[in-house]
């Protein structure tokens, strides 16, 4: 488990640097501003119904405007009551887990939030099982159950990490007064209790937020109003902090604006290290190429990660070889152990002896961004020179690419993934577990059993085996290939403080932490 959160705070207007979170204030002007804060990402909210998506651009949103059970307080990896009043679990089994909700905490209609309201949160996420919800993050959650203000989960096996499940924006409460029981919420609605409500929204444009005044939960205060700003890409991102459109930027800047970036003119830089990673994906169904392991593996022989990172990221990001990124227990080599350079040759032998006819033509899948673009370049051009394969390259905006490899529609892809929770379980139930949600039709019998061993434990490192074991099948089977890991980097102006909490490698986007100075 990642046990703490380091960050590099380089400061270059005339303030004091420090070295830590929270390690340094600015007062604020004589005269307060009450107009939006304007913040930058090419995060896109998929939805704005919890049930209905999983992915970094609509987590963030639901950790604004609802509440979870349970929360992580900034720096920490333990989650800590939010709606909840007291969260434990019953007994030594690890198969209940208790909440005692909150008693002063009301939706925008007035109406009081219960029990009800939680089991019927948790009972419509895995009955629509949206598919790209997030429901296979509760494969052991059996049943919900309601009795006064007492929420009881009942787990079909232990699961030492439900706790951390529970503080995601999976967790969402929403007022079943407003949503249906089997369907997704389709207006632009929100009907939540976190620290802003949601004032007006643009879809793929902008979100216009306002504290919440009847916010109750773990956050001391509800922030400053809030307009978030879509951008299709990270191009389009950086051209609005230099036009001074945006004064915060978190998610994603090109790598090269990063590279050459002046900190000289009153930009603050956050440079937290972060567990986002980037993975090239398989259909390892029968009617993909993929379908052969053979074919899989040959691709990872002959894969140059530091090509890429150099190339189509300038540095910025580095060389990944495992599953479990660097700073999580049971980070391991395990595809560098079996793959430690190009290796077009094993690639060749690979390939014939599982009697694979060259070259193999498939189409691999990006999302629309022009590093993605120029990452997908320089995957198609190592994999075409060595002339065992054949790479049609299909580019997509969000929402298309998201149903495109849901569907199937790709042999392979490229997708980033941020934790949802700082534990390793999170890079292995939700990407490599049978029914994952990368949707890839990958199920090892072998790798489902050690990742049920590793939720056995509340001492998170006795599961390091286990957590290097199942490095070492998906390693074997190649259901993807690790790329890189980057470092996050949020970007504001002298005018905004708070910038350096906004990200911690929680999931929680913390909005309500950026002040005008």
């Amino acid at each position: 488990m990642r046990s703490t959160v380091r960050l590099r705070i380089l400061i270059t207007c005339g303030v004091l640097v420090a070295a830590g979170v929270g390690g340094w204030q600015l007062l604020p002007s004589d005269e307060a501003r009450t107009d939006p804060i304007p913040v930058g990402t090419t995060d896109e909210v998929t939805s704005l119904d919890p049930a209905g998506a999983y992915d970094a651009g609509s987590w963030a949103m639901y950790s604004n405007v609802y509440q979870s059970l349970l929360t992580f307080k900034p720096g920490f990896t333990t989650p800590t009551p939010d709606a909840a009043e007291s969260c434990k679990f019953v007994g030594d089994k690890l198969t209940t887990y208790q909440c005692v909700l909150r008693d002063d905490l009301t939706f925008p209609s007035g109406r009081k939030v219960t029990a009800e309201d939680v089991k019927f949160s948790f009972d419509r996420m895995l009955k629509i099982k949206a598919d790209v919800g997030p429901a296979p993050l509760f494969p052991t959650l059996k049943d919900v159950r309601a009795d006064g203000r007492t929420v009881t989960f009942n787990l079909g096996a232990r699961d030492a990490t439900f706790p951390l499940k529970l503080a995601t924006g999976a967790g969402s409460i929403v007022d079943r007064d407003r949503y249906q029981a089997d369907t997704l919420r389709q207006d632009n609605g929100v009907d939540g209790t976190g620290p802003y409500v949601l004032k007006e929204y643009k879809p793929g444009e902008s979100a216009l937020l306002e504290p919440n005044p009847k916010y109750r939960g773990a956050l001391a205060g509800t922030g400053r109003p809030v307009r978030v700003k879509y951008f299709k890409q990270s191009e389009d991102l950086a051209n609005a902090w230099k036009s001074g459109d945006v004064q915060v930027t978190h998610r994603q800047l090109p790598p090269s604006f990063v590279e050459n970036l002046d900190t000289n003119g009153g930009t603050r830089l956050t440079e937290a290290e972060s567990a986002e990673i980037r993975n090239i994906v398989f259909n390892t169904r029968s009617e993909s190429p993929m379908g052969e392991p053979a074919v899989r593996q040959a691709i990872a022989a002959i894969l140059d990660r530091p090509a890429i990172t150099t190339g189509a990221y300038k540095g910025t990001v580095e060389p990944l070889y495992s599953l479990i990124p660097q700073g999580f227990v049971g980070h391991s080599t395990a595809f560098y152990d079996r793959y430690p350079a190009p290796d077009e040759k094993k690639a060749k032998k690979l390939l014939k002896d599982a009697g694979v006819e060259t070259p193999v033509a498939f189409t691999f899948g990006y999302r629309q961004d022009a590093t993605y673009k120029a990452e997908t370049a320089l995957i198609k051009k190592q994999l075409e020179e060595t002339g065992l394969f054949e790479v049609k390259v299909v580019e997509a905006d969000w929402q298309s690419f998201q149903k495109g490899y849901t569907s199937g529609a790709y042999d392979a892809y490229t997708v980033g993934w941020l934790p949802d929770f700082p534990d390793s379980d999170s890079f292995t139930a939700p990407l490599v577990g049978t029914g994952n949600t990368l949707d890839n039709g990958y199920s090892s019998k072998t790798v489902d059993k050690l990742i049920k061993e590793t939720q056995q434990f509340d001492d998170r490192s006795r599961t390091t085996g286990d957590f290097k074991s199942i490095q070492e099948h998906v390693a074997e089977d190649v259901p993807l290939i690790p790329l890189w890991q980057k470092n996050d980097y949020v970007l504001a102006t002298e005018s905004v403080g708070g910038s350096q909490n906004l990200s911690d490698g929680t999931g929680i986007w913390r909005l309500w932490e950026l002040s005008w100075l």
